[in-house]
């Protein structure tokens, strides 16, 4: 593939960058798509170049079925980041669901000696050897449809003309909760760990996350660990978020 990306519905790059040296490849959050990472580009370095995921079921991928369970959406990942780096060394990242997704999908390819990520950053998720735990059921799949579209419009997951749209409101909560089946059936495999550098980020009022975080991490994390607390909650502020990239460790520091 050398630094050729497939050119398919699963990888989107929203600045495409011919002479990059590196990729900055992202997944997906519960309920999310590309959207909310489509403005990071110009807070990259100039070799990096930014390489969206896109799961079932959305955006491009409209007309396919949703993933079901997390393995079924665990292969599709691993081949699409595979697509996403394009043989390039590349920086996995994933926040939320996207962060167990993407140390899954890493654990994955290491196992297999098969062009793991170069660093590995996850943002906002416990340690995923604990497996799914009640503290990390948020949102849950029993919250009523009110209540899921009272979060996706706080976080800033839905602009304001499909929270006005009954129909779009309702697909929209069908992948919700699509993907909080997925995220429910998680099951880390026993002794799934990863040797690459990690970098964990985490809010420090984020209620979802354990206190023990660090500790937890250094289970399944073999090599170099960085944990970084930053203000807010789930997902910071919107300023923070909006910036995110810039609370990245450089590749040098974890080498």
């Amino acid at each position: 593939m050398n630094d050729q990306v497939l050119q398919d519905a699963s990888v989107v790059r929203p600045e495409p960058k011919p002479a990059a040296g590196h990729r900055l490849v992202c997944l997906g959050f519960c309920g999310g798509g590309t959207g909310p990472y489509r403005d990071w580009p110009g807070l990259l370095a100039d070799d990096t170049e930014l390489a969206l995921v896109c799961y079932p079921g959305r955006e491009g991928r409209f007309a396919e079925e949703y993933a079901t369970s997390w393995d079924e959406l665990a292969a599709d990942a691993v081949e699409s980041v595979l697509r996403a780096a394009g043989g390039l060394p590349y920086t996995l990242f994933g926040h939320s669901m996207g962060g167990w997704m993407a140390f899954d999908v890493a654990a994955r390819l290491e196992a297999r000696g098969e062009h793991a990520p170069v660093q590995l950053i996850v943002s906002s998720c416990n340690a995923p050897d604990r497996g799914v735990t009640e503290r990390d059921r948020f949102p849950r799949i029993e919250d009523a449809d009110a209540r899921l579209l009272d979060w996706m419009g706080e976080i800033g997951l839905l602009p304001p003309y499909v929270l006005e749209d009954p129909d779009l409101s309702e697909m929209a909560i069908e992948l919700m909760r699509a993907d909080i089946v997925v995220r429910d059936s998680y099951r880390p495999a026993r002794g799934a760990a990863v040797s690459l550098p990690v970098q964990v980020l985490y809010g420090e009022d984020d209620a979802v996350i354990e206190p023990a975080v660090a500790e937890q991490w250094a289970r399944v994390a073999h090599g170099e660990l960085r944990v970084d607390a930053l203000p807010g909650g789930h997902f910071y502020t919107k300023p923070l978020w909006k910036d995110l990239p810039e609370h990245f460790a450089p590749r040098k520091e974890l080498r």
